[in-house]
């Protein structure tokens, strides 16, 4: 497998000095809250005291799953190919989130079961057309996962390459959460019943039947392996948009840049990259704490604080850009605001 050389940015007297920095600018010491903690992860990021956030990318990857075939979801197959086009035609959520906040989007088919015309402007980066059925056996094989990780770590080098050092990533695959659901289980422990919600919008019927299906694709899947590791537990359940994402995930990291994770698909894509190497958690601002039933419990796991709470299970990367502002405002506190001694105001604590 690859490996990824992602340096931990914990340096105890260079955080000093970011603190001590935060601690002088004009305001009481903690009021700006969540904006000091964030400043001083961007500056630990950058290793800087006077952090820039430059041509911010949202790459998303798309792909299908052959769980599909279970009904584990409401969404169709086709939806996938027809939405990947309509991102870049301009009039979905993540269109206009990428708009408005000034990210470029970069369309990725990761694994569409469809002919694509990629004149479109999507990014053929195609490893096969769908993974296979994982409730039947393995969904990819482990020359896919590393062709996976290759891609995702090369979508971000393209836009490095372009001097961006802030990334969003986002997923369209219909049945991703059942996916997304399995990776939790099996990697944070948390019982299976509690990582599955309604997906796209499932009824407490569909629900119960989705919990069905995956209870009895893990169990022969335990049944059938004789280990258990990440590398295993990400081919036997993944999506291609899922692994390369967290491909993505680690090449940014080793590439010191400022990830800024989406929602309960993406956080899971986290949770598995963190697996790989524990030190990209150190280069994550997770963006909102989603709608989906298991995301919360999935944040936990990894200690991760959430920036909004909005109630949002839309994916494409849309609650990791709407939380953007907040960085940025975080990066400008830092590098606008006066300190006590320039300003000539007293220090009073």
């Amino acid at each position: 497998m690859r490996q990824f050389n992602i340096q931990s940015t914990s340096d105890p007297q260079f955080m000093a000095q970011v603190l001590d920095k935060i601690d002088n600018l004009t305001k009481p010491k903690g009021s700006l809250g969540r904006l000091e903690s964030l400043a001083a992860q961007v500056c630990m990021i950058q290793h800087t005291l006077s952090p820039e956030l430059r041509n911010p990318s949202n790459i998303l990857f798309a792909a299908d799953h052959g769980i599909l075939a279970q009904g584990v979801s409401v969404s169709p197959k086709e939806v996938t190919w027809q939405q990947s086009y309509h991102f870049l035609e301009g009039g979905a959520g993540i269109s206009f989130l990428c708009r408005q906040h000034g990210f470029r989007l970069m369309v990725v088919d990761a694994g569409i079961d469809h002919d694509m015309d990629y004149s479109s402007g999507i990014i053929n980066m195609k490893v096969r057309k769908g993974t296979r059925d994982f409730s039947q056996e393995a969904a990819i094989t482990p020359q896919e996962f590393e062709l996976c990780l290759e891609r995702g770590a090369e979508c971000v080098d393209k836009v490095s390459a372009d001097g961006c050092n802030v990334i969003s990533l986002g997923e369209m695959g219909c049945g991703n959460t059942s996916a997304s659901s399995v990776w939790m289980n099996l990697l944070a422990g948390i019982p299976l019943a509690q990582c599955i919600g309604a997906g796209a919008g499932l009824d407490s019927q569909g629900v119960i039947h989705k919990l069905e299906v995956l209870s009895g694709a893990v169990r022969r899947y335990r049944a059938g392996s004789k280990t258990y590791s990440v590398k295993d537990i990400l081919c036997y359940f993944g999506g291609l948009e899922m692994v390369m994402a967290v491909g993505a995930m680690l090449r940014a990291a080793e590439l010191r840049m400022v990830i800024l994770v989406d929602g309960f698909i993406m956080s899971a894509c986290m949770l598995a990259a963190s697996k790989l190497c524990p030190e990209v958690l150190d280069y994550a601002v997770f963006g909102h704490q989603g709608d989906e039933s298991g995301h919360k419990l999935l944040l936990e796991s990894m200690n991760a604080r959430p920036l909004l709470h909005l109630d949002l299970r839309l994916g494409e990367g849309s609650g990791a850009v709407c939380a953007y502002p907040i960085v940025q405002s975080a990066v400008r506190m830092i590098n606008e605001m006066d300190t006590f001694r320039k300003a000539s105001v007293t220090k009073y604590f």
